[in-house]
Parts: C-alpha cells; sequence; structure tokens
C-alpha cells in the first residue's frame, strides 16, 4: 500500500529507500525467473531422476500400445442388389451419351478455338525497362 507523503525524510533516506525498493523487486523477479524456468526443472530432473522417466515412458507406451483404439463393433448389413444394377446402367448410358456428344461436338470447338487463335492480334513489343 501506498505510504503517505514524510515532509521529514531526507534525500538521503529516501534514496536509500528506493534503493531497497529497487532490491527487494530485483530479488522477487529473479526468483519469479527461477520458479517459471520449466525447461530447466525438466532438464535437471530428468538428469537426476533418469529412470523414473524412462519408466514412465515405457509405462505410458504400454499403456498406448495395450488399450484399444475401438471397442465398438459395427456390424454392416448388404443391400439388395437391384438398386445398383440399375445405377451401373444409368452411369453407362450417360458415359456413352457423353462420347457420342463429345465426338460430334469436337469439330465445332476446334474451329471455335483454331478461329480465336488466328484472329488474336499479336501481342505489342513492351518498352525496354529503365535502369534507375
Amino acid at each position: 500500500m501506498a505510504q503517505e507523503p514524510r515532509q521529514n525524510n531526507s534525500p538521503e533516506q529516501l534514496s536509500a529507500e528506493i534503493a531497497r525498493s529497487r532490491d527487494a523487486v530485483s530479488r522477487n523477479l529473479s526468483g519469479l525467473r527461477y520458479e517459471l524456468d520449466f525447461p530447466r526443472k525438466i532438464r535437471r530432473s530428468f538428469q537426476q531422476e533418469t529412470i523414473l522417466w524412462i519408466g514412465a515412458a515405457v509405462a505410458v507406451g504400454v499403456l498406448i500400445a495395450i488399450v484399444p483404439a475401438r471397442t465398438k463393433k459395427v456390424y454392416v448389413e448388404p443391400k439388395t442388389g437391384k438398386k445398383s444394377k440399375h445405377r451401373l446402367l444409368e452411369a453407362g448410358f450417360v458415359l456413352g451419351a457423353l462420347k457420342i456428344g463429345a465426338s460430334l461436338l469436337r469439330p465445332v470447338i476446334v474451329d471455335f478455338v483454331r478461329a480465336r487463335l488466328i484472329h488474336v492480334p499479336p501481342p505489342r513489343a513492351l518498352p525496354p525497362a529503365k535502369n534507375w
């Protein structure tokens, strides 16, 4: 909490109090930095308790390998083949119609593309680039 301003403190006392406050804040920040350095803590723990870490890793690996990923069984009943035969027939009919249509339209498309390519004016030459 903020203290009441004192008029009777000398400048030397105020500067000493400021220095103490700065030291306390710097100690608190260094302690916080030490407590929040998790990678260093993990490294030191691994160095001191290597067997424990390796055992924990093996245990987790065994648990992941043993526990089945899916325990629920799903039963699928086969559908009747009548609809699939009709769909196959429809798909074949559509593909045949597309092939006939493409073979009939090919000359028209080729003439259209050829006319577009012949009547396109050649691109203009760009002015030379200026070197700045």
